[in-house]
């Protein structure tokens, strides 16, 4: 009798753990991935959402913050549904460079400008209390914030090329010895052990904790920059998402990576990185213009093959997915506005259709089990107006389109009533996803 009640006592115990664990992942207040699918507030998650990379410094109280600006533009996109929202933590090196995002975070390895820390708080606080969520980008392999440039010259490697200056060719060839550099990675974790050990200064909440963060992400298009440095380019990833993974057991982690386009068009790069268990969900970026596929002065005319081209490149990648068990997010495309113009304004007749085809691929099948969850345009540029169109300059209103481009280029900004319609129809057929 004793050994029988000792085994039934055994089973209550473990079927009431087993409910536990099934409440607690049903009412995490953090965006979790189950059974290779996003789930928010215990139901599924399909979004559009947009990138929003100078939130933090719209959101200080220095050079660049404008805090009424920024509680306009999170109620805004709140209004028409866009609750997610890929965020640049900060920029790197040295100000008063041209192409490059001011004000910047990281002024020398271990060097903070604590006013756009401050900013970074009160973009989270806000996202908060609005319920939207950011993905928070640590590191850039692109000139316009710093990130693999600035490493590599602290780490010894003296002055990098930049593009404006010597070209992409040997910016690119410089940026492959990112992935060797042993220093510069060094460099780089110290980076992300003191943002990831950080509490917000206005909530009280540290940043493992806070639920306005749904994923931390290595960096903007992460690349090896040539196929010999591949090998080195996986370890990398694979020791940066392990170091988050330690440091933060709550938040989703992803890589920030173009796809295959970003891996040498190496598809098994690309697999053996998202495939990795530190890894939670896949990115792809998608670029139509810079692709080759859009023709500057046959934006419309060269749709069609642009949405037939966007739909293999997708589909490659989610046959991989699907592999894997986990989601795709497409957290960065654009398309420029007709007749290639930056005015605010100008028709977007060829943009509408390109998102408009984009968004109604996200959720597709999700019945059957499709991994496509999300996208993230690029880029948010809301209530700004531009002053310098070619190229944006110290005191100019942020834009969606960074520094180093034409202001304007790839911007949806508060006016463009057509394309946030496609925006909000989406949103509204993504909603009915989750009911």
């Amino acid at each position: 009798m004793k050994s029988k009640l000792s085994i039934f006592a055994v089973a209550v115990i473990l079927l009431v753990s087993a409910c536990q664990t099934k409440q607690e992942q049903t009412t995490s207040p953090f965006v979790k991935v189950e059974n290779g699918h996003f789930v928010k507030d215990g139901k599924p998650y399909y979004y559009v959402g947009t990138n929003f990379w100078y939130g933090a410094i719209l959101g200080s109280e220095g050079q660049g913050g404008d805090r009424e600006r920024l509680t306009k533009e999170l109620d805004y996109m709140k209004s028409i549904g866009i609750d997610n929202l890929r965020v640049l933590v900060g920029s790197d090196g040295e100000r008063g460079v041209t192409t490059k995002v001011e004000p910047t975070l990281q002024v020398a390895p271990g060097v903070y400008n604590d006013t756009i820390l401050a900013g970074l708080d009160y973009l989270l606080q806000e996202m908060g209390k609005r319920q939207m969520v950011a993905v928070l980008y640590l590191n850039n392999s692109w000139e316009w914030s710093g990130g693999y440039g600035f490493y590599l010259e602290h780490a010894g490697a003296g002055k990098q090329p930049r593009p404006n200056e010597d070209g992409y060719p040997a910016f690119m060839e410089a940026m492959s010895k990112y992935a060797t550099n042993q220093k510069a990675h060094e460099l780089f974790y110290d980076y992300v052990r003191f943002i990831l050990g950080r509490t917000n200064r206005y909530t009280g909440v540290a940043y493992k904790d806070d639920p306005a963060i749904m994923s931390w992400q290595i960096g903007n298009e992460p690349r090896a920059f040539s196929k010999e440095a591949l090998p080195a380019f996986e370890k990398w990833l694979a020791e940066a998402s392990a170091l988050i993974r330690s440091l933060d057991p709550n938040h989703l982690i992803s890589i920030g990576s173009e796809g295959a386009w970003g891996c040498e068009e190496d598809y098994g790069c690309w697999e053996r990185i998202t495939a990795d268990k530190n890894i939670d969900y896949a990115n792809i970026h998608l670029w139509p213009y810079n692709w080759g596929w859009a023709n500057a002065d046959s934006l419309i005319e060269n749709l069609p093959r642009a949405k037939e081209n966007t739909k293999d490149y997708i589909d490659r990648h989610l046959d991989i997915c699907a592999k894997i068990k986990k989601p795709l997010v497409m957290e960065e495309f654009g398309y420029p506005r007709d007749g290639f113009k930056f005015d605010l304004g100008t028709p977007t007749k060829g943009r509408d259709g390109f998102y408009e085809y984009v968004f109604s691929l996200v959720g597709d099948n999700a019945e059957q089990g499709g991994y496509f969850a999300g996208c993230n345009f690029w880029g948010w540029g809301g209530f700004a107006k531009p002053k310098h169109a070619e190229q944006w300059q110290v005191g100019d209103d942020y834009t969606g389109d960074p520094a180093q481009e034409a202001q304007g280029l790839n911007s949806v900004f508060s006016g463009d009533t057509s394309t946030l319609e496609v925006i909000k129809s989406q949103v509204a057929r993504m909603s009915k996803l989750t009911e």
